[in-house]
């Protein structure tokens, strides 16, 4: 069975005591149980939000990580730090790091395999620009952004989440149709049948890219979505609660 998971990435927003009542809101729902629920707050929120989670079964996520264990990286945070609060899951990869801080495949493979040696879950990110799809790369750019993947263990790759985000589709309000969502996802989960077999029937592929409760139900019917990774829509209790309850 592939786990389904709806992630909220709260990104550079909320002050302190705004994602405490955000968490709190979010405690006080009730969130359908078969879902792994996750709030991925900025690192100065983690230890508060986690406080207020609580045996709620709302998970902790980070949105970021450094790939060594100590050392002189003034403002970075180890998967250790993350590990001492509790948290579950680590995105790695996602478009606004590659983009505006120039992450390669190199260090994000050296990221992925620090978590794992953690025992932190990475949601590891791919996705194609506006420029890629209307050239019809799209499928090549997933597929390179993939390789560093396939170099893992079987036993580690099994640990990731894989989170498919369309650069066009983040912010925007332009959303990718269910159907093009659903073909990526089935090209991805084929890429995996290829280098690890029966590890595609259970690796959760989640989408994100403005996904909102509008259009959360179409998206999660796919038969290869197995969730969400949620930007904005998270910011707002009864819209991100409304997402994990689409299924």
């Amino acid at each position: 069975m592939r786990k389904k998971i709806v992630a909220g990435n709260w990104k550079m927003n909320l002050s302190v005591p705004e994602g405490e009542l955000l968490a709190e809101e979010l405690t006080k729902i009730e969130l359908d149980k078969t879902v792994s629920t996750v709030l991925i707050p900025p690192f100065t929120h983690l230890d508060r939000v986690g406080k207020k989670l609580e045996d709620s079964g709302i998970l902790l996520g980070a949105q970021n990580s450094h790939q060594e264990p100590k050392g002189a990286f003034t403002g970075e945070v180890s998967v250790a730090m993350l590990k001492s609060l509790c948290v579950s899951f680590t995105l790695v990869g996602h478009s606004e790091r590659r983009t505006y801080f120039k992450e390669d495949n190199e260090l994000l493979k050296a990221k992925t395999e620090a978590l794992l040696s953690e025992g932190i879950t990475p949601i590891f990110c791919c996705g194609e620009s506006l420029e890629e799809r209307k050239s019809g790369n799209h499928f090549e750019t997933v597929n390179q952004q993939l390789q560093l993947l396939w170099d893992l263990a079987a036993e580690d790759f099994e640990k990731v989440i894989l989170a498919y985000e369309p650069v066009w589709a983040i912010g925007t309000g332009e959303t990718a149709t269910a159907e093009q969502a659903q073909e990526m996802h089935a090209f991805i989960r084929a890429q995996i049948q290829k280098h690890f077999g029966k590890a595609s029937d259970t690796t959760s592929i989640i989408y994100g890219g403005s996904c909102k409760p509008s259009n959360a139900k179409e998206l999660f019917a796919q038969p290869d979505v197995d969730g969400g990774l949620i930007g904005g829509a998270s910011l707002q209790a009864d819209d991100f609660a409304a997402i994990t309850n689409s299924f």
